[in-house]
Formats: structure tokens, sequence, C-alpha cells
């Protein structure tokens, strides 16, 4: 198994999210029950379909970004069905890392709920200099399916 295949599955991992389980659905995808990721300030679930979509040549602006806050919150995503520019569940996942711990860096600019669950909120982290996104781990696809 490449790099890339060991890096999409520890993604794939960490969208799960404290507490929530996995449970096969009888065609080799794996169902996500629960919450898997923030984006647009709401909460999405996914299917994890194992596929690496590196080396193809596409575009960046093909894919949306999937942060990854090592563990200090469930991913987010820079866009989400229905908002202009999605790109229908493909990713390329980046991490973050913060100048002043998380905790301060979302107190001042998570918009008070405790996470990064938007991108604005997480952009203006950026622009201040409290955040900083790091090279591409992974590009993969898979859908976005709606909590509510």
């Amino acid at each position: 198994m490449n790099r890339l295949l060991i890096v999409s599955a520890l993604v794939v991992t960490a969208l799960v999210g404290a507490g929530a389980a996995l449970a096969g659905n009888g065609n080799g995808a794996t169902v996500v029950r629960g919450d898997a990721f923030y984006a647009n300030g709401d909460l999405f679930r996914t299917v994890a379909t194992p596929n690496d979509l590196s080396g193809t040549g596409a575009p960046d602006s093909s894919y949306d970004t999937l942060f990854m806050f090592a563990g200090a919150q469930m991913p987010l995503s820079s866009a989400a069905p229905g908002a202009p520019g999605y790109n229908g569940g493909r990713w390329m996942v980046r991490p973050v890392s913060f100048t002043v711990s998380y905790a301060s860096a979302v107190a001042t600019y998570g918009g008070g709920n405790g996470v990064f669950d938007s991108y604005s909120e997480l952009h203006a982290a950026i622009a201040a200099g409290a955040a900083s996104v790091g090279s591409v781990m992974s590009q993969f696809s898979c859908p976005v399916i709606p909590t509510h």
C-alpha cells in the first residue's frame, strides 16, 4: 500500500471523529455513522470510498480542502453541497498548525462555540498569523451527506 493510500485511510479514520462508529454496508463501502466534519457552520457525514486521486494531474481548483487539526477537533471543509464552488466531494487534505495554542486560536477566531466550524473562521486565524496550513497530504473523493 503506498503512502497516499495510508494517509487517505488515516484521514477517513480521522473523519469518523471521537465516538463515531463504522459499520459496513455490504457493498465494500464503509458508512460513517455520526458527525464527520464541519462545513459552513454545519455538521456533515460521509461514505468512505477508498481511492487515491493523487497523480491524476487534476488542478487544485478541482478539489475542496479538508483541514485536519491533529485531533483537536473534527476536520473542517472549505466548501459543502449547495455552496458556490463546491467540487462534489473531491478532497485534498491539508494539516493546520498554530503559532498560538489551538485553544487560544479557537477562542479568538472560532465564533464562540469552541471549534472552527466554517472556513471564514479558520481563514481569519490564518490571516492573523495564528494558524498556517501545510502541504497536501492526500487527494481522494467521497460523498458529503448533511446530518439534518
